[in-house]
């Protein structure tokens, strides 16, 4: 998920702090609400630590309820019930290396909240999808990974991955595979 729309400047200046506006927060509760009512509802979610980022994982984590789900779901795949913030999301980090680490962890259902390029760099590496107009602000795309099967090859760093959908933060319609 790419962060809902944020201020063009903060008040420190510095690019990091910028906060989502109003309507990045109302869009950004709607993108999770029509999330949790078609039953994509993240178990975890990872975020950058950039301020308009994080703001965003915090609503989508509010919204769909996500530590009562995951205290329900008896710690669900790793996961604590909070945001968890990594640096490999920030602009410039490693977001392919963080998915195959949350991939050979076993963790299910994680909803990454990062930045454009990066984000639809990633999606292009997963899944070989050039997505035309970017990620827009709120966006989310569905991928399913996976590692490869034991046996017969030896092990590499390739995950299997497959498209599932793209929800458009406008509009609300879904692009299913």
């Amino acid at each position: 998920m790419r962060h809902g729309p944020a201020e063009d400047s903060s008040p420190t200046g510095r690019d990091g702090d910028r906060a989502l506006t109003p309507d990045g927060r109302n869009r950004t509760r709607a993108v999770a609400k029509t999330l949790n009512d078609e039953g994509e509802n993240p178990l975890s979610i990872v975020s950058s630590p950039l301020v308009r980022a994080l703001q965003t994982a915090e609503i989508v984590a509010a919204e769909t309820d996500l530590a009562q789900r995951v205290r329900d779901a008896k710690g669900a795949g790793g996961s604590t019930g909070a945001v968890e913030i990594r640096r490999e999301l920030t602009p410039g980090g490693d977001a392919l290396g963080l998915v195959r680490e949350l991939a050979r962890a076993g963790r299910k259902r994680v909803l990454l909240v990062g930045h454009e390029p990066d984000l639809s760099m990633l999606v292009s590496q997963l899944v070989g999808r050039h997505l035309e107009q970017g990620m827009m602000k709120s966006m989310v795309v569905g991928i399913k990974v996976d590692l490869p099967e034991a046996g017969g090859t030896p092990p590499t760093n390739e995950l299997v991955t497959a498209f599932r959908f793209i929800l458009d933060p406008k509009t609300f319609a879904w692009q299913r595979s």
